[in-house]
């Protein structure tokens, strides 16, 4: 990232030091981090044995009972054992098929956007069954797209954060490996025909104006930098999501994981998202930026229309979420004071403040971009 007062191409936006703890909003590998508060710790060491049985009574024994058949319409010798995370949009399994452990994820919620974003990452996965990525992947094991359920390898290996945000600075050899993978992954040339592209700029920069979460002049700033980033062969093949919650960390190397938003991105979209999720990790933030800008200009312009998408995006997430739990929880005291028992939607709050600053520093990195044009 770049400052408006000292752009120079070596400059770099740095975070100060914050108190504030943000939300642990997620779990653990094959979790969704969006899901603050329901989401599970894998049980026990990610390549040990598996212990314990499932409880199939009641009405949520029954959407397991549903979920479990349509595995087994895959994959009959797939044996559960423990569930990994349930919520209102999906299920996570992990057992056993043969001497195999593995994870499946079923689809409870089957609406259209969810349903695409699924049959995606089963897509994504076959994809890596002809051409191998440069990173390390969960092996697919079964999958059907029609009834949204997948069961793939259950990889060993720590998670990188438990959460979506982490609250400490990660260890700077993880940070190493993490980057490393990216960067990898980000360089990998597959089959043109293989992805589509993970996101329309035009159209999400329009959409997220015509909301009056960018102004006229962000409007303005960021067509400008997307007009230069036209050039055939810019775009890069990304992730899509690459929080660390989405990452387990081996002596073998990082696994990447949840494939749902993978395709071809402008330069930096994976290094924008970690960038936005490591906003306690001054050096990490550091080391990102100068990874965003090796190769020139177009690089460097390219990561910053990713990072304020990717910044908005997240602040709109959150304040829903904020607006949400201020429904649930009315203040006792007032509006402004938070509810006793509830630190979540305070901290929540607390990571929306700093989300808010992060964006005012891309801002206006932005507008010395445009101006050096």
């Amino acid at each position: 990232m770049y400052t408006a007062s000292s752009y120079t191409a070596s400059s770099s936006v740095t975070a100060p030091p914050r108190q504030q703890r943000p939300p642990a909003a997620g779990g653990g590998p094959y979790l969704d981090p969006t899901h603050a508060g329901r989401a599970r710790r894998w049980p026990g060491p990610t390549g040990g044995p598996l212990g314990g049985r499932l409880d199939l009574s009641g009405p949520q024994g029954a959407q397991l009972r549903v979920a479990v058949a349509a595995v087994h319409r895959i994959c009959p010798e797939f044996n559960p054992v423990q569930v990994l995370r349930r919520s209102g949009r999906s299920v996570l399994l992990v057992g056993t098929t043969g001497r195999t452990t593995a994870v499946a994820k079923c689809l409870l919620d089957q609406s259209p956007a969810w349903a695409e974003s699924f049959r995606h990452e089963i897509a994504t996965y076959r994809s890596f069954v002809r051409h191998r990525p440069p990173v390390r992947v969960p092996r697919l094991i079964a999958a059907d797209p029609d009834n949204c359920t997948l069961v793939v390898e259950r990889m060993p290996g720590r998670a990188a954060a438990l959460s979506r945000h982490p609250v400490e600075a990660p260890p700077r050899a993880d940070v190493r490996t993490v980057l490393g993978a990216v960067t990898r992954l980000n360089t990998w040339r597959p089959p043109g025909d293989m992805f589509g592209a993970g996101l329309d700029y035009a159209r999400r920069i329009t959409r997220y104006h015509e909301l009056g979460l960018f102004t006229d002049r962000d409007l303005g700033d960021l067509q400008k930098l997307l007009r230069g980033l036209g050039r055939p062969g810019m775009r890069q093949f990304c992730h899509g999501d690459a929080l660390l919650s989405n990452m387990l960390l081996s002596p073998a190397g990082a696994v990447l994981l949840d494939w749902e938003h993978a395709g071809w991105y402008l330069p930096g979209y994976d290094l924008a998202t970690l960038w936005m999720v490591l906003g306690n990790d001054a050096l990490a933030r550091q080391q990102i930026s100068k990874l965003a800008q090796l190769t020139g200009t177009a690089d460097r312009d390219a990561f910053l229309v990713n990072l304020m998408l990717v910044l908005t995006t997240e602040i709109r997430k959150y304040e829903t979420q904020v607006q949400r739990t201020m429904r649930e929880a009315p203040p006792v005291g007032g509006a402004n004071q938070p509810q006793p028992g509830a630190p979540s939607g305070e901290e929540q709050r607390l990571l929306l403040r700093r989300l808010h600053e992060d964006c005012a520093m891309a801002r206006r990195a932005v507008r010395a971009a445009v101006g050096t044009r």
